[in-house]
């Protein structure tokens, strides 16, 4: 028996969902993790903590207050209702939200290291040749951080493919709009069909396996 219609349905919003997703979360975290690198701020630890609320809050209650916050009465909601946006809740656009929100850390901690790796003297090499900021940041720091980006990019992508509880409560379950592969797993299992399940759960296993092979391989020639 092999994947059905909404099993493959699933799948490709998965993907759309964790591509989008990613795209996302290296835009945000790039700066994110750039000031927590370079910051001597009082406010570091303040921001580092928000930033890895994820790792160790439940999915739901995540998803619960990004529901309460993107909803009609919330201050989000309102906002996007005020500009014509409609609400977020229930569309692709939510489940994008909720699952920056939730893969933040897996995105922005690996940046944070690589561009803690790179320390200080390439920076002022590019200050002695009359460098910008923005031109050091190109041509200096992003070559040399590329191994964290990689990092950043692997983690983020697998890492929402991966997700359950944040685009259950904020996405719901709706065939071929918000239904992503971890919510039809559950629908099967609901309904017994457990050859289906089984199905997109060794797809799911395989993947995984694969994306930490794959990780764990490059660290190796890092270190190498």
């Amino acid at each position: 028996m092999a994947i059905d219609s909404a099993g493959l349905a699933a799948i490709r919003l998965t993907l759309e969902l964790a591509a989008v997703t990613t795209a996302v979360l290296l835009v945000v975290g790039t700066p994110i993790a750039w000031w927590l690198a370079r910051t001597g701020s009082r406010w570091k630890a303040v921001v580092g903590a928000v930033v890895a609320l994820p790792l160790v809050l439940p999915p739901t209650v995540i998803g619960f207050y990004l529901l309460v916050a993107l909803g009609p009465h919330g201050p989000v909601g309102q906002l996007t209702q005020a500009l014509g946006l409609g609400l977020l809740p229930f569309t692709f656009a939510g489940l994008v939200v909720g699952s920056v929100f939730y893969s933040l850390p897996f995105v922005v901690q690996p940046l944070q290291n690589a561009f803690e790796a790179i320390g200080e003297r390439p920076l002022e090499v590019a200050a002695t040749l009359r460098a910008g900021a923005i031109d050091t940041f190109f041509s200096v720091v992003l070559p040399l951080a590329r191994p964290g980006f990689v990092t950043a990019t692997i983690l983020g992508f697998a890492h929402t493919v991966g997700e359950f509880g944040v685009v259950l409560m904020i996405g719901g379950n709706i065939p071929e709009k918000t239904r992503v592969v971890s919510v039809q797993i559950y629908d099967h299992v609901e309904a017994l069909e457990y050859a289906e399940a089984h199905w997109l759960s060794a797809g799911m296993l395989v993947f995984s396996f694969v994306v930490l092979l794959a990780l764990y391989g490059r660290k190796k020639e890092v270190v190498r």
